[in-house]
């Protein structure tokens, strides 16, 4: 089975960066994993403290 084919569960959502489901942030809607975050964390409005 394909992730494409995939109708509910975790394989469904994916990193609009680089397409994996792993330690996907959801909060406000960015559905970005964990390691992308820290790359564009701050050009997206993000401040770190």
């Amino acid at each position: 089975m394909s992730f494409e084919l995939r109708q509910k569960g975790r394989a469904k959502r994916k990193c609009r960066i680089c397409g994996t489901a792993r330690g996907l942030i959801r909060s406000y809607d960015l559905y970005i994993c964990r390691r992308c975050f820290r790359e564009v964390g701050r050009e997206i409005g993000f401040e770190k403290y």
